[in-house]
This record gives C-alpha cells, structure tokens and sequence, in this order.
C-alpha cells in the first residue's frame, strides 16, 4: 500500500509548489499599456456591439475609403453586395460614387485562406462609369481592408483574369491596396 501511495504524494507535493499564489480577496487585473492585441481575422467591436465596414468608392478620378457602423462585420460576399449597392445618400451628397455598374459585372465571391477570389462576368449594358482601374481598386480596396483578407485575386469562366493596377500594367496575380496606392484619397 505504501508503494501505491508514494506516487501520490509525491505529485500533490509538486503540483502545490508549482501554483498562483492566493491572495487573501480579489485584485484587479491591469492590462497591459497600450491594451490587449487584436487577434487577427477579428473586428474590434465597440462598447455598443457594432463595427465598422470598410468601403471604397470613387471621388474624382481616386478612390476613397469609408466606413459604415454595422452589427458584425459580414461574409466577403454580403460585403461585395454592399459595396455594388453603390454610396448612400449620405456618402453620395460628400462626392462619393462608384466605378462598379458598367464596368465589372460581379457573380460572388470566396474566402480561402485569407485570399478573396472575387467572380466576373462579362459586363453588361448598364449605365455608369468606364473605368475599370477604378472599378478593380474599389473592389480590391475595400476587401482588403477587412481582417481576415491579405489579397484579391479575380476570375472569369473559371480562369485566371488580368485586371488593371493603378500603375496602368495588368495582373492575374492576388492584389493588394498597395496595387491601388496612387489612388487613394487624391
């Protein structure tokens, strides 16, 4: 019985002396200057529950980042739907359009990783603006500002499509806001 019973109090007496110390009533805990790290792929929530959505839309001949309060911030998808929806009339009366209807035709959208394969079709006849640098860069700009994306890749019929950068060469390759830099805020 002594043999079974050593084992045990020699792991009790290890794990007492390896604890937290115990304090006689709470304490609180200070966080650390500067707060607590964002996780990344989070948004950072307000003390109201709602975040911030981040849009791209065309001023001039640039483009320019807005942002919208929302409850969560949603799915790739929900948020290309959001940015074709085009600028409120709020954004609208501070000079904000969009380059999207007439230039990029969107089908959907996929997350991998933290890649976007944004899906084109053949744009249509509707009315709008011929700038497709533009129409890329809001698309581009706007996902990549999320936290859970790194970069944009687009397809058409299932391949590789060559989009215009704002330095006027085309790309198949993923893209990043860097690749719209020049357009931002002119």
């Amino acid at each position: 019985m002594t043999r079974r019973l050593l084992p045990v109090l020699i792991a009790a007496a290890l794990l007492g002396g390896c604890g937290v110390p115990v304090d006689d009533e709470p304490r609180p805990v200070r966080p650390p200057a500067g707060g607590f790290p964002t996780p990344a792929g989070t948004a950072t929530a307000e003390p109201d529950g709602r975040v911030d959505e981040p849009l791209c839309f065309v001023r001039g001949d640039g483009l320019a980042a807005v942002t919208r309060r929302v409850d969560g911030l949603p799915g790739v998808d929900t948020h290309l739907q959001h940015l074709l929806a085009g600028p409120d009339s709020a954004e609208r009366d501070r000079g904000l359009a969009t380059a999207l209807p007439g230039t990029v035709a969107v089908a959907g959208a996929t997350l991998a990783g933290t890649v976007v394969t944004v899906d084109v079709r053949q744009a249509g006849e509707e009315t709008g603006r011929n700038d497709e640098v533009l129409a890329f860069g809001q698309i581009v700009c706007t996902l990549t500002q999320r936290p859970d994306v790194d970069s944009v890749a687009f397809r058409r019929d299932g391949q590789p499509l060559e989009v215009p950068r704002a330095d006027g060469n085309v790309s198949s390759l993923p893209l990043t806001a860097a690749d719209y830099r020049p357009l931002l805020d002119r």
